[in-house]
Formats: C-alpha cells, sequence, structure tokens
C-alpha cells in the first residue's frame, strides 16, 4: 500500500461500493470496509478490502470516509446511529476535524445540508455530497461522473482519490449542490429510459430489425450514449440489475419533492413516476430501471 495515499473507510459494499473499493485497491490504497450485510465484507476482503466492525470502527482508522448507500434514511443510520461516524470520529487518535466524509449516496437535498451541518458541530468533519452517474461497470473502471457540493478547502482534499474514481469530478457549488446536480442527471436518465423502451416497442411492432437503430440514428440527433449502452440490453431483455428499479422509483419522488418545493414543473418526470410505480408494484423492483420495458412488451405479461 502507498503511504502517501490517505486510508479510506468506504461504508456500503453494496453493487456501487464494491467495484468503488476493487478499484481503490488496484490503485494502492488501503481500504477499510463495513456493510450491515456479512457476505458484502467477505466478498469486498477478497479483493483487499480489510473488514471493519462497524461504521465507527472505520471512521477511527480512516483518514477520508467514503460513503456509498440507498437511502437518506441510511446515510443517517451510518453517520449518526449507534456506533457510526460521529462516534468513530470521538474515538479517533488525530483530530476529527482532520477526516472528511464524501457521501456518493443520493440523497435528500435538504436533508444533506443537515446532516452535514451536524457533523461539522459535533465531530469537526467536513461532509462533501458526492452522487454519481455511470453504473458499477464505470466506478469499476474510474469512469464515473462525480458531482459534488461542499467547501473550496474541502474539495480540494478530496479531488487527488475523486481524479482515481471519476472521468470528471466536478464542484458544482456548496453541500447540497451535488444532490440537486444529481436530480437533474435523474431527469435526463431515467425519462430517457422510458423514451428508449417506447421506441423499442415501436421498433419491435413495426417489423423493422431493431437492433440497428443504434447504428441507424448514431450520427443524427437522437444518437446518445444511453442509445448506445442500455438499448441493446433492453433488445437483449438483460435486467440484471447495474441499478434497481425501486431506486428509480425513489430517485423520482425525490425529485417530485424537490421540484415542488422549488416551483418547478416536473410534467415528464412525473409520467415516468407513474410508470415505475406500475412496475414496482408488480413485483419488478429488483429489476434493473431499464425493465420498464416490460410495460410497453407486447410479449411480457409484466
Amino acid at each position: 500500500m502507498n503511504k502517501n495515499k490517505p486510508v479510506i473507510g468506504f461504508i456500503g459494499l453494496g453493487l456501487m461500493g464494491h467495484p468503488f473499493t476493487r478499484r481503490l485497491c488496484s490503485l494502492g490504497y488501503t481500504v477499510i470496509g463495513h456493510d450491515l450485510v456479512a457476505e458484502k465484507i467477505t466478498a469486498a476482503a477478497a479483493h483487499g478490502v480489510v473488514p471493519a466492525s462497524s461504521a465507527a470502527d472505520l471512521t477511527s482508522r480512516a483518514d477520508m470516509v467514503l460513503l456509498c448507500v440507498t437511502s437518506t434514511d441510511a446515510v443517517h443510520q451510518a453517520v449518526f446511529g449507534p456506533k457510526g461516524v460521529v462516534e468513530g470520529a470521538s474515538l479517533a487518535e488525530t483530530g476529527s476535524g482532520d477526516k472528511i466524509l464524501v457521501d456518493h449516496s443520493t440523497t435528500v437535498v435538504q436533508a444533506t445540508r443537515e446532516m452535514a451541518a451536524a457533523l461539522s458541530r459535533q465531530t469537526g468533519m467536513g461532509w462533501i455530497d458526492a452522487p454519481v452517474s455511470g453504473g458499477p461497470p464505470a466506478a469499476g473502471a474510474g469512469g464515473l461522473a462525480i458531482m459534488a457540493g461542499g467547501t473550496e478547502v474541502d474539495i480540494a482534499r478530496a479531488a487527488p482519490v475523486m481524479a482515481d474514481l471519476a472521468a470528471r469530478f466536478t464542484h458544482m457549488g456548496p453541500v447540497g449542490a451535488g444532490q440537486v446536480t444529481k436530480m437533474i442527471n435523474q431527469i435526463l436518465v431515467l425519462n430517457n429510459y422510458a423514451i428508449l423502451a417506447e421506441a423499442l416497442a415501436l421498433a419491435e411492432a413495426g417489423g423493422i430489425d431493431a437492433a440497428k437503430i443504434p447504428q441507424a440514428l448514431a450520427a443524427g440527433h437522437a444518437g446518445s450514449n444511453m442509445l448506445q449502452s442500455m438499448y441493446p440490453r433492453m433488445l437483449a431483455r438483460d435486467f440484471a440489475p447495474a441499478g434497481f428499479a425501486r431506486q428509480v422509483l425513489k430517485d423520482l419522488d425525490m425529485l417530485h419533492d424537490l421540484a415542488k418545493a422549488l416551483g418547478v414543473p416536473t410534467p415528464m418526470s412525473s409520467q415516468t413516476a407513474s410508470l415505475y410505480r406500475i412496475l414496482n408494484s408488480k413485483g419488478h423492483g429488483d429489476l434493473d430501471g431499464i425493465a420498464i420495458l416490460k410495460l410497453f412488451d407486447q410479449k411480457d405479461s409484466v
């Protein structure tokens, strides 16, 4: 391991945390990991993650704590709950103000700001909200888009690590700005899932070679990286989760609440949320978000 690199504590070793930590270990970081599911800790240990018994244990030994869990409540529990980050910061040999927390989860904007303020009051630790876009393959390859909110000082401290994880790391403003940017990302991505599904269903019903659509449209305005990457998976009915349909609905509901608070109409996203509510109600929440195709597919009973 490289002594010039900060020791990383990583909370959440699931779909995203596993490739995140695999990449960090491969680059010579000492990574200490914790998850509520013991099997995920064991799986991460296979690529070099040092197991921690709790978020507090992890925080006490780390210079920088990275967090990637599935909900705002899960973030709050990991940081402020029993044996959480706050407790670990108080146990640390070095001053907790020397540590920093980087949250890669997608969380409620106002709650993020409140948690960041509380962590600073209780421990002196800085907070960066740094949600991501690109999914597990990009996390493993260092190809993520990471959008961040935090102070200039904290961003500068985290930037070298983020450069190893992201193809693009963008400081969007103060704490909370990363989460606002992620909601904009979700407007563009999650609505596009439904649009791609609608297009594929029409292509198949129209009797053309639906597999040629990405090639045929690549040079025009319809060409996009989602058309090239997601559409072929839809065509193959490959719904193995790189993210979950239940998480898509959670994010769309968060988007609705933020837009309502800001007085911004989001009719397209509201329609997409309704479609995902149906998909989830049919028991498909653990499939990938592109499984929205099931609602359009004439051959699928949903």
